[in-house]
């Protein structure tokens, strides 16, 4: 029968021999793709990142870890606020546009590897590719949504700020 099958074909997985050494298969629920979460995150701030990794470990019954990624989302949304005050406080300077990007980018590399990371691997591990996937329209739409407010707010407190200091 092996001579009949297709050489170009894709390699099969032997599914008798997976099942007999890692035991029962392990039902995975509806998750948003790790990476992908990730990615968005250079976009949306590691903010929109971390609370899809929370609501996944949620999801996979890991409150310790859910907890740990909504720090990591309070921790982010804290600095990118102090950062925009920062900003809007100081005098324009190069220096300080530079200094607020590198430390942007910091905050994200900071946060995916040392908790973004993790929740790819366990997936990896636990389900492989296997796993039923959540929709990326509503969390999109709210971080579309989360950022314009985030925008009207700075630029609220940069009037005030500028009407306070005369300018």
């Amino acid at each position: 029968m092996e001579a009949l099958r297709n050489p170009y074909a894709p390699p099969r997985a032997e599914v008798a021999d997976i099942a007999a050494t890692q035991g029962p298969v392990q039902t995975a629920p509806a998750l948003w793709n790790p990476r992908a979460a990730a990615s968005w995150s250079l976009l949306f701030t590691p903010v929109f990142g971390a609370i899809l990794h929370m609501r996944n470990w949620q999801a996979l019954g890991e409150p310790e870890k859910a907890a740990r990624a909504k720090a990591w989302a309070w921790a982010s949304f804290a600095f990118i606020v102090i950062l925009t005050i920062v900003s809007a406080v100081l005098p324009d300077s190069k220096a300080l546009d530079g200094l607020s990007r590198v430390a942007g980018l910091g905050l994200l590399i900071g946060w995916y590897y040392a908790s973004a990371k993790e929740q790819q691997t366990y997936l990896a591990v636990r389900f492989g590719k296997l796993y039923p996937r959540k929709g990326w329209a509503k969390p999109l739409l709210l971080a579309v949504a989360g950022i314009a407010c985030f925008f009207v707010a700075a630029i609220v407190v940069g009037v005030i700020v500028g009407v306070g200091l005369g300018l």
